[in-house]
């Protein structure tokens, strides 16, 4: 297909910057431009002619603006295809011929983040612009269209290098970003509308459900998983962190960083902690009073799997730590924080990431693709306190040990199940994860605990689900445990609870269970 001119161009933007340059160039090369409100303002003001879109319509804008385009003497200029049939119906009917459409949408998205007024947010749904995006792209074959500010650029560049005309696979791209624009808004509009959905009980019945996303970020990674596997990352990372230093974050990397970040939100206002986390579990962590203390205890509990771990903490890391830190070799350190004298320190190590973290906000609602669709739910961001701990034994835990509970709960909660962790003095001694049994979890904890010259004697024991029978607490009995804490929730609860009473364990339910699959 031969390459097309662009004679008549219609242009009404919300946002003018950048628009100048093309105007100019479009003028320059002859071509007739329409326009309305502002954008036709803005035209005028830099001396260029330019045609009111009501002079084109005969009909004036109404409605405090809200019509303005909605006529077929604009949408017919648009959607004809450029043959003869179609031609004889635009000068039956008087109607131009519309060869380039440039539209920026109402700022949707920026208005609900900046206000709760709804007639406000209701005013800037576009309609007029988003019909004209899907009108150009639709007839793509015989129409430019240029559906934001981010493809500015690009068509300033086709219409220099080009003179004026564009091919076939030009338009076919800004059409594909047109599409991509104009359903990533309408997202953003019903997930506006379905928030008060959401909020009703699931047993409502007017409730309905429909999974709607759309990220219009994109990162190329190296590649997913494994080397044989593409990866894209659709997501702000810089929303979330400042880069400070280090290679590229790959695919295992953001997953484990993922990780790092729903972990240490369990600790971000408690006193200076440290974890390391490898495949996404930790297996070590500690909280201390200085960030040194809680590096080295938190290393202490498995120094083997730190090797090329994910490393994250709550506190600035100063210089002294970073001393340490430096000594091994790691993926990834994460920090509210860096001293310059640790900073620069670090940055020494020019593959080693460094990422200073924003905030640590956990994810409300998670979702994964499962089978030949999505399953979504809410995040589980129930931490166990104090309170929440139902004391199941005669012997209640000391304070020191309820303390050593809600510090083994709170990693607990973030190893794959099924898990068992091991604690005392705010440091995780031994866990296991990922076993298909408790009593293999139980096992692998209390093996790598001793493996790390830990004794256990005093040592609490937490567990992500409840006990069926009361094996695993004959273990951790046998291995020195004196307190444990589970969900409870078993109709053999009672076999564990009488074996504790038996043997002066102390034991507590939350009545809350911690899958993590």
């Amino acid at each position: 297909m031969e390459p097309k001119k662009i004679k008549s161009a219609l242009i009404s933007v919300f946002h003018k910057d950048g628009i100048e340059p093309i105007v100019r160039e479009l003028d320059a090369l002859g071509v007739q431009i329409y326009s309305t409100g502002g954008t036709q303002r803005a035209i005028e003001a830099m001396g260029i002619e330019v045609i009111p879109v009501e002079n084109a319509t005969s009909y004036p804008s109404i409605l405090d603006g809200r019509v303005k385009t909605l006529h077929p003497k604009v949408f017919g200029g648009i959607l004809a295809r450029r043959e003869e049939g179609h031609l004889a119906e635009l000068a039956q009917y008087e109607i131009p011929e519309l060869d380039l459409v440039i539209v920026d949408l109402y700022p949707f998205e920026k208005t609900v983040a900046e206000t709760t007024d709804e007639s406000t947010i209701i005013e800037k749904i576009d309609i007029g612009g988003i019909s004209l995006i899907r009108a150009a792209a639709k007839n793509y074959k015989d129409v430019v269209v240029v559906p934001s500010q981010a493809e500015y650029a690009m068509i300033l560049d086709l219409i220099k290098t080009k003179q004026g005309h564009t091919d076939l696979a030009d338009r076919k791209e800004l059409a594909r970003r047109s599409f991509q624009i104009s359903s990533h808004y309408d997202t953003a509009i019903f997930n506006y509308f379905d928030s008060d959905n959401q909020a009703k009980a699931a047993d409502d019945e007017t409730k309905t459900y429909a999974f709607k996303q759309s990220i219009s970020d994109a990162t190329v990674l190296r590649y997913g998983e494994n080397p044989h596997q593409q990866g894209v990352f659709f997501g702000k990372f810089d929303e979330v962190f400042e880069t400070l230093g280090g290679k590229k974050v790959s695919y295992n990397n953001l997953v484990d960083i993922d990780a790092a970040v729903e972990l240490m939100a369990e600790f971000e206002n408690e006193d200076p902690t440290f974890a390391i986390l490898k495949h996404t579990n930790p297996c070590g962590v500690a909280t201390r009073y200085t960030l040194l203390e809680a590096w080295h205890a938190a290393l202490e509990a498995d120094n083997v799997s730190a090797f090329g771990g994910i490393l994250i903490c709550n506190a600035t890391v100063d210089l002294a730590t970073a001393e340490e830190i430096n000594k091994l070799f790691y993926e990834v350190l994460i920090a509210p924080d860096f001293s310059p004298e640790a900073l620069e320190l670090l940055s020494k190590k020019k593959k080693r990431v460094l990422l200073k973290i924003k905030n640590f906000n956990v994810k409300k609602t998670i979702f994964k693709t499962l089978l030949n669709g999505v399953v979504q739910q809410d995040g589980d961001l129930k931490t166990e306190v104090a309170s929440d701990l139902t004391v199941a034994t005669t012997k209640a835990p000391t304070e020191s040990e309820v303390n050593d509970l809600l510090f083994a709960a709170k990693c607990c909660k973030h190893l794959k199940s099924n898990t068992i962790v091991l604690a005392r003095g705010n440091q995780l001694l031994g866990m296991g994860c990922g076993q298909t049994s408790r009593v293999d979890a139980l096992r692998q904890a209390i093996a790598k605990a001793k493996n790390f010259g830990f004794d256990l004697q005093g040592a609490v024991m937490a567990s992500d689900a409840f006990f069926p029978f009361p094996d695993c607490v004959e273990i951790a009995k046998e291995a020195g445990i004196t307190a444990v804490i589970q969900p409870g929730g078993s109709i053999k609860d009672n076999l564990s609870v009488d074996f504790c009473n038996e043997n002066d364990l102390a034991m507590v339910m939350t009545g809350v269970r911690h899958f993590k699959h």
